[in-house]
């Protein structure tokens, strides 16, 4: 096994997720086998039960776990599934030594971080390495070195390079060099001190990622090579770009892939980026452009929305059109009616998921915009229960219509709570979760999308459209055109209509830069066919 980490530090956010999975990238490219593993040093045992506004997306694995963002990220860059094991929390690895401390397997001796803590990390990963078949394991440490939480996980790691030997471990510390002053001048001190505290704990750096707006220039270079004591063709620069997707090509550009190879006495291998380049050449050459409007509650923090945003990224890469998106709280649109003339001027409407009342008016406003207008639309778990509350609501006359979510005593509840989530009193990681077989109704709009007559998709729920509307709201056009092995609804679709899909699941966590969910280029096809429309203006510039 051969173990790659990656730290940060100075600040968090500098984009250690993105420089793992260019890194696993880099590596798969050239047919190495590797798995990536990603450390959370919270306490929480997953990231469930956190709010979007602290921690952003909640990505769900096909095992059901609810785990961080970046694990989108590895699946996206890999395009590979990973399951649990690959995302590590200090709630995890404490839980699972207290358990076997309560089962006496620690044979009466005193539990103590090293070397029962530590030697549970090295023991995950070493079997999430075995169990992958894979030949490199990347390692990302979450936050930034001197953080107390991380400072097991590091241990753990020092003391895993030393055990697997020399050639078997790399270590690869991401930096920020700021640019600052009128000159614009870059600054090496935080990379100093960051690379300080990673020696003090026994760790050396092999390579330094070294983030900025612009690129280092060779003097700088120099400068951090010689304070940090790496080589110099070992300080990598990688500025800030268009795209996420450049980044394995920018690694590579610096001859990161033959330094990892001596590192790691990998085999000498051409790498393949055929696939890799024609997307982003597609991507680059955009002609075109369609906005697509996002109404949501989290808007602010557009990590939250990120499986979204980048699917429409592969869809860009696909059919080389720009997907500009404008982003709208839907607590805004409540307020402020004239905001919805603006959603109404887009090509294309979603509506992602969410939890609870707050925004729930602005959602239905949009959604009564894209049906009566003709707007393309997707929604999506959240935003297919409130197309549903929507449609009983204006198209059957059930003006008391919703979900027992948001009103416990509506006299229609079209959307209430699952049968086995009643009576439920812990809610981490008691959802509906994971991936579940989906099957569609034959000579439905989503199954020509899908082109087969099954498919298994990610969910996340605890509620769903209760199927004694179904008839009634096939009578009048919004038919079903998916249903789980057990009859649940996972989809509906307006019959006369453009574009109109709702799903239960989540399409955006299987959207890949080489293979695009087919319901969002389904939604950016309708886009552009909306343009086609004589009477159809050129879209508004993006908001930033």
């Amino acid at each position: 096994m051969k173990v790659l980490v990656v730290s940060g530090g100075v600040i968090s956010g500098l984009g250690k997720g993105i420089t793992t999975s260019s890194l696993g990238r880099l590596l798969k490219a050239r047919g190495l086998p590797v798995t990536i593993v990603k450390i959370d040093p919270y306490l929480n045992v997953d990231a469930g039960t956190m709010n979007p506004y602290q921690h952003g997306e909640v990505f769900v694995l096909d095992d059901g776990t609810e785990a961080d963002l970046d694990l989108g990220n590895y699946e996206r860059f890999l395009g590979q599934s990973l399951s649990g094991s690959h995302n590590l929390t200090t709630g995890k690895i404490y839980r699972a030594v207290i358990e076997k401390e309560r089962r006496g397997d620690y044979l009466g001796n005193t539990v103590q971080i090293i070397p029962h803590v530590t030697g549970e990390i090295k023991r995950t990963i070493r079997e999430v390495a075995e169990a992958a078949g894979a030949e490199v394991v990347l390692v990302e440490v979450g936050g930034t070195v001197g953080d107390i939480e991380s400072m097991p996980f590091l241990e753990a790691l020092r003391e895993l390079s030393y055990e697997l030997g020399e050639g078997h471990t790399a270590f690869v510390h991401t930096t920020l060099v700021p640019v600052v002053g009128p000159v614009g001048e870059a600054k090496t001190k935080p990379t100093q001190h960051s690379v300080r505290e990673l020696r003090a704990i026994g760790i050396r750096p092999n390579l330094i990622i070294a983030r900025g707006p612009t690129p280092l220039t060779p003097d700088i270079k120099a400068k951090i090579s010689l304070f940090c004591d790496v080589p110099p063709e070992a300080v990598i620069s990688v500025p800030d770009q268009a795209t996420i997707y450049e980044v394995p090509l920018v690694l590579e550009a610096q001859g990161v892939g033959p330094l990892l190879g001596r590192l790691l006495r990998l085999p000498e291998r051409e790498p393949d980026y055929q696939a890799w380049k024609e997307f982003l050449a597609t991507y680059r050459g955009a002609q075109r452009a369609v906005e697509i409007a996002v109404v949501g509650k989290y808007t602010e923090l557009k990590d939250a929305y990120l499986s979204h945003a980048e699917a429409f990224h592969h869809c860009q890469g696909h059919l080389g059109v720009e997907v500009r998106l404008q982003w709208y709280d839907s607590e805004d649109l409540a307020r402020n009616p004239g905001l919805l003339g603006r959603v109404e001027r887009s090509d294309g409407i979603l509506v992602p998921g969410g939890f609870g009342a707050r925004g729930v008016d602005g959602k239905i406003r949009a959604i009564e915009v894209a049906r009566r207008a003709r707007i393309p639309y997707l929604g999506v778990c959240y935003g297919f229960q409130m197309a549903a509350v929507e449609f009983a609501r204006d198209v059957l006359g059930l003006g008391r219509a919703s979900s027992t979510e948001i009103d416990p005593a509506t006299p229609e509840p079209v959307v209430s709570l699952l049968e086995e989530q009643k009576g439920l009193s812990d809610l981490g990681g008691t959802m509906r979760l994971g991936a579940q077989r989906v099957l569609l109704r034959p000579g439905s709009r989503l199954a020509g999308l899908y082109g087969q007559a099954e498919v298994w998709e990610r969910h996340r729920h605890r509620y769903e459209i209760d199927p004694r509307y179904t008839e009634r709201f096939a009578a009048h056009g919004l038919t079903v055109s998916g249903t789980a092995v057990d009859g649940r609804i996972e989809a509906v679709e307006l019959a006369d209509h453009p574009f109109f899909v709702g799903v239960q699941f989540h399409p955006e966590f299987l959207s890949r830069p080489e293979s695009p969910h087919p319901l969002y280029l389904a939604l950016v096809r309708a886009a552009v066919a909306r343009q086609e429309v004589p009477s159809r203006a050129a879209p508004a510039p993006a908001v930033a």
